[in-house]
């Protein structure tokens, strides 16, 4: 399955890395960078839907510039026409079907991850239906984080290419409370998955070679990583939350899953069954000691003005990130990261191979 799937992008190659399409900090560059270096790069969701048409020109700028010097960067295997060696995502919830259905039907992009429906499975259905009619060669990827979401895609009458299975350990929106550790959940996901051809990806709390060559014995195609992205030098992130990222250690004490920043952040409408892991700063730490949500809000919009300082353990903005921040200990380039974690993959894999 695994084979099968790098085939269809002629770029990648094995273990296949994916960077996850987190919202507004998946710049162009970081896809294009890690698409480069061998994986497949997502775009994340923006602050609006047409946000991603124009993150989606540049990475196509970015790509023919890139053409210039090695001309087989960016062909895929799906047919005459290539798309786009990038992926782009949406939260179905809020994004805008039309507005995204006309981007990908422009720019082609290779995958489009989808993620978060307001109105259950039939999300699904619809936004595939729609984007393969617009880009018959754009793949379909689905994140769950589930055993029941695993069984319904199998009833759905539109069935994704990929599937992403998503644990607990994730940073970002995932599972509010019925979440599952990743090394559970995959293996009874691929079991009621097999024979669907549907190739499943692992997510949630890998943040190196260990945790792909894990994932990869746990019988996943790839792998999907978000935190590990945010300390890249082409992530669209401030760089005191960058700092973060890097600084903070034990995320089973240093993060946890709260609504608190959404709400301070002024952003609402989330489905109720999904809530963000973040790294634990003071306006939590004073939420749970009690303190009303209006002078936490204060506060929060005052620690914006301060820059860089509104992250860390002082600082009172929301620091998204999954429970594998301890294994982060860097800043670098997207490229660098990947082909650091496949070497190190590779090699854990050849001494399971050799014992």
């Amino acid at each position: 399955m695994a084979t099968k799937l790098l085939s269809r992008f002629a770029w990648a190659t094995s273990p296949f890395i994916v960077s996850a399409p987190m919202r507004v900090m998946s710049s162009p560059a970081l896809a294009f960078a890690v698409s480069q270096a061998g994986g497949l790069g997502f775009i994340g969701p923006g602050a609006k839907t047409q946000d991603t048409e124009t993150d989606l020109e540049e990475a196509k700028k970015l790509v023919e510039k890139a053409k210039t010097s090695s001309n087989s960067f960016g062909e895929s295997s799906r047919g005459d026409q290539p798309t786009l060696p990038v992926g782009i995502g949406y939260q179905l919830w809020g994004d805008d079907i039309e507005v995204a259905v006309r981007a990908i039907e422009r720019f082609r992009p290779c995958a489009a991850w989808l993620y978060a429906p307001k109105n259950g499975p039939q999300d699904f259905d619809d936004w595939s239906r729609r984007i393969r009619q617009a880009s018959p060669k754009t793949e379909i990827w689905i994140q769950i984080g589930t055993l029941a979401e695993a069984r319904q895609l199998l009833q759905n009458s539109e069935k994704p290419d990929v599937v992403v299975v998503q644990g607990a350990e994730s940073g970002g929106h995932g599972r509010a409370k019925d979440g599952l550790g990743l090394m559970t959940l995959f293996p009874e996901v691929a079991d009621v998955m097999k024979g669907s051809e549907i190739n499943l990806l692992a997510a949630g709390g890998i943040a190196d070679g260990r945790g792909v060559a894990a994932a990869l014995c746990l019988g996943a195609s790839g792998v999907a990583m978000g935190t590990r992205f945010l300390a890249a030098t082409e992530a669209r992130i401030s760089k005191g939350y960058q700092e973060e990222i890097v600084r903070a250690s034990d995320g089973a004490v240093s993060t946890t899953r709260t609504l608190l920043y959404n709400h301070l952040r002024g952003t609402f409408g989330w489905p109720p069954e999904y809530s963000p892991r973040t790294i634990i700063n003071k306006s939590y730490e004073e939420h749970t000691a009690g303190r009303a949500f209006d002078d936490l809000k204060a506060l929060h919009d005052e620690a914006l003005k301060g820059g860089d300082s509104a992250w860390g353990p002082e600082g009172r903005t929301a620091t998204y990130a999954g429970a594998a921040i301890g294994l982060i200990h860097d800043v670098a380039s997207a490229g660098e990261i990947v082909h650091h974690i496949r070497e190190e993959a590779r090699s854990r894999l050849q001494c399971l191979a050799s014992d």
